[in-house]
């Protein structure tokens, strides 16, 4: 395992910065926190914190903004979207310096979070508009039924969004739920609040009236039922286990909601793989932001008979990583977030070495480069009983396993309750697609570990299993966050029998016309 050479980190955010950005939070009536950069251990800032009646504020003016918003012609809402973009784009070396303070990762996958949140902004700037339109479907009727079928927003969404994407989760949900007429309150996680609010105040300056999007702060176990309890539609990237509470919060007021939760996901190398391809792609697959993305590979099903070539080529370019905590881009993977993510990795670990896994790259803490960084970590030899084998671990640990057949790899493959995200090598790529049909998860690359799937957001995103319900990007993504109205105007004739026809003959009439209708292939 490689260091780079160790930079010294950049002093604290500019105290400017943080104080214009912590004037966009709907916070300070609870008890301040203290964050702390977690590469470091330096202290960000004391973050204000949100009372109950700071929430209730956040919403009434959301839902006086968004009446507003609703009536803005979705060209005007494109156009902010457009301009948010440039902004994400312009002004990238101050949001990569804040994503990397409060996040600890690398700058080469903080920048994916750039990318992600670009991308977005200007698929839903160009799609709205057609996505949102009115549409004229046939009536039971035709000619004398005229149906007409309109989008109405939610109303206010609440995004809950995570610390390990604290830019990508926060906006690219936020801004779709925008586009479609709707306010958010969002409620990022402590640990990154201020990447959530330089998203939020990179918006104002795009245009967006202010209100419309707004952030409250405070852990989710204390204010997180206080959001759900005043929102019209909840967007939810976490565990599984807080999925299952917000989802029967949700369920009980019935509102709708959208879950993207955690995964073990696999990734599969077929006898005819480009194993030099595969084994240098699953290294980024793997460890991006260290492990600590729902999408990241954990488990890794390599055919018999390029298995020893694989492992070999997957250990050497592990071993090859750097690790470091400069603010620039001269190292290739950072560290973990939390004491209880580095504790979740070394207890997974020792458990299976305990058990009689083998460690072949990494599997040690590293304090001499911070208090939470843990080398990327392969083993050999995990099976059922060890913890990492069906856990999700959510950090820089893989499991490498050996298969005789395609049918065996797609079998293990399936063996989780997950089912968010997974990778199929092969150079025959209709072969792989076949295989990549068998396999239960919401996202299958070929040929890629994960940004494939991920990056294309014209297509939806989201898990199967316990990894979540509803979808992310796409269409799928915008449609979400809207209800829809049917106006039907019936002119000149009423559905129903007309003066002096009987029931039974209006019955025989409309038998005929259905079936006339039949023959004439219409719908």
């Amino acid at each position: 395992m490689t260091t780079a050479p160790q930079l010294a980190p950049a002093d604290a955010l500019p105290e400017s910065l943080v104080r214009r950005l912590l004037a966009h939070a709907t916070a300070g009536g609870a008890p301040a926190v203290e964050v702390f950069a977690p590469a470091t251990g330096r202290k960000i800032a004391d973050l204000p914190q949100s009372s109950t009646a700071d929430i209730e504020e956040a919403f009434g003016l959301a839902r006086r903004a968004q009446r507003q918003w609703a009536r803005t012609p979705v060209r005007e809402r494109a156009a902010v979207l457009r301009r948010f973009h440039d902004l994400v784009l312009a002004e990238q070396d101050t949001i990569l310096d804040i994503v990397q303070t409060e996040t600890g990762k690398s700058r080469v996958h903080a920048f994916d979070e750039v990318g992600d949140v670009a991308v977005n902004a200007r698929y839903y700037a160009a799609e709205a508009e057609r996505l949102l339109a009115a549409r004229t479907p046939r009536g039971v009727l035709p000619v004398l039924t005229k149906v007409e079928v309109r989008h109405r927003p939610k109303g206010v969404v609440a995004v809950i969004s995570p610390w390990n994407y604290p830019l990508a989760l926060a906006a690219s949900d936020a801004l779709p739920a925008l586009m479609a007429g709707n306010a958010v309150v969002a409620r990022p996680d402590n640990q990154t609040a201020l990447t959530a609010l330089w998203a939020v105040d990179a918006a104002e300056r795009a245009g967006l009236p202010k209100g419309l999007w707004q952030a409250v702060l405070g852990r989710g176990r204390e204010i997180g039922g206080e959001v759900i309890a005043r929102a019209d539609y909840v967007d939810y990237t976490g565990s599984s286990a807080t999925g299952r509470t917000i989802a029967r919060q949700a369920g009980e007021r019935l509102i709708g909601y959208s879950l993207e939760l955690g995964g073990k996901n696999p990734l599969l190398v077929l006898a005819d793989a480009d194993v030099s391809a595969a084994a240098k792609i699953a290294v980024r697959a793997c460890f991006a932001s260290s492990g600590q993305l729902c999408e990241s590979i954990e488990r890794i099903y390599v055919h018999d008979t390029v298995y020893e070539r694989f492992l070999a080529e997957f250990v050497a370019n592990t071993r090859a990583l750097t690790l470091g905590s400069a603010l620039d881009y001269s190292y290739e993977m950072g560290s973990l977030s939390f004491q209880r993510q580095i504790d979740t990795v070394a207890a997974h670990v020792d458990d299976a070495v305990a058990k009689g896994a083998t460690v072949v790259a990494g599997g040690r803490a590293r304090p001499d480069l911070g208090p939470y960084f843990y080398e990327p970590t392969v083993l050999e030899g995990v099976r059922p009983g060890m913890t990492v084998y069906r856990e999700e671990t959510f950090g820089p640990v893989v499991s490498v396993y050996r298969v005789h057949s395609d049918d065996e790899a797609v079998e293990q493959a399936n063996d989780t309750a997950y089912g968010l995200n997974a990778s199929v090598w092969s150079r025959d790529t209709e072969r792989a697609r076949e295989i990549a049909a068998r396999i239960t998860a919401g996202s299958v690359n070929v040929n890629e570990g994960f940004i494939a799937a991920w990056g294309s957001v014209a297509a939806p995103s989201g898990g199967l299993g316990i990894s979540g319900g509803g979808r992310r990007h796409g269409p799928e993504g915008l449609l979400k966050y809207i209800d829809t109205q049917t106006i039907a105007v019936q002119r000149a004739l009423p559905i129903a029998p007309l003066p002096g026809m009987s029931e039974a003959l209006w019955a025989k009439t409309m038998t005929l016309y259905f079936g006339v209708m039949k023959a004439l292939r219409q719908k």
